[in-house]
């Protein structure tokens, strides 16, 4: 029975996930599978990928062929390089032992690329939502900024109306305001003409008293 390892669709519709499963070459591709070997999920930065390292270099030792997109899956993983390793010990090249350290290494630089990918992704995310927060707050403040000059410019306006109107009250209390008339230049001449002359008192004179002391003296003689 030919078997294939290959991936079997998941998840909802816009965001589907993998199985990687060992399944018989006939059978649908979403049908009935051999064995789970895996998971693949492309909706996470990076990809999830997950796999039975022991398991699959079992199917693949057995004369499974995998899909390409699950042939790079399971090198993504060091299932290949595992069972080219394995080849190596069978074909006497290589110890066991020198092949698990082999093994060992290049699943710890491989993890250390990853994470270091992690990492990257993390502080792009980090920076990015600096920038975002940063111009969220330019904008905030150029809000308030914009808002107060509009509320100066309407009590300035306001200020300006309520003095013209004062002005404008004063003026029309000035026009309304009674005129003193005052009276004909000829009026106060006629007047001043008019009004009565008082008579002086003859003035006393000392000389009368003296006539009658004349007198007196002639009549004695």
């Amino acid at each position: 029975m030919p078997v294939r390892i290959r991936l079997q669709r998941h998840g909802k519709k816009g965001k589907p996930f993998y199985w990687i499963v060992a399944a018989d070459a006939r059978s649908k591709r979403d049908g009935r599978y051999l064995e789970k070997l895996g998971v693949y999920n492309p909706n996470t930065n990076p990809a999830t990928v997950e796999v039975d390292l022991d398991g699959s270099v079992k199917w693949l030792e057995s004369g499974a062929q995998p899909s390409d997109t699950a042939r790079t899956l399971l090198s993504y993983r060091g299932v290949l390089l595992k069972h080219h390793l394995n080849g190596g010990v069978k074909k006497g090249a290589l110890t066991q032992e020198d092949a698990d350290n082999k093994l060992a290494a290049w699943l710890e630089e491989k993890q250390a690329k990853i994470q270091a990918k992690v990492d990257g992704l993390s502080k792009d995310k980090a920076s990015s939502s600096a920038k975002k927060l940063q111009a969220e707050t330019e904008i905030r403040e150029k809000r308030i900024s914009d808002a107060l000059a509009a509320d100066a410019a309407v009590e300035e306006a306001a200020a300006a109306e309520l003095e013209a109107t004062k002005a404008a009250e004063a003026e029309k209390a000035a026009a309304e305001a009674p005129v003193a008339e005052e009276a004909p230049a000829e009026e106060v001449v006629a007047e001043a003409t008019e009004a009565p002359v008082v008579e002086e008192a003859p003035a006393v004179t000392e000389e009368a008293p003296a006539k009658e002391e004349s007198a007196e003296a002639k009549d004695k003689e």
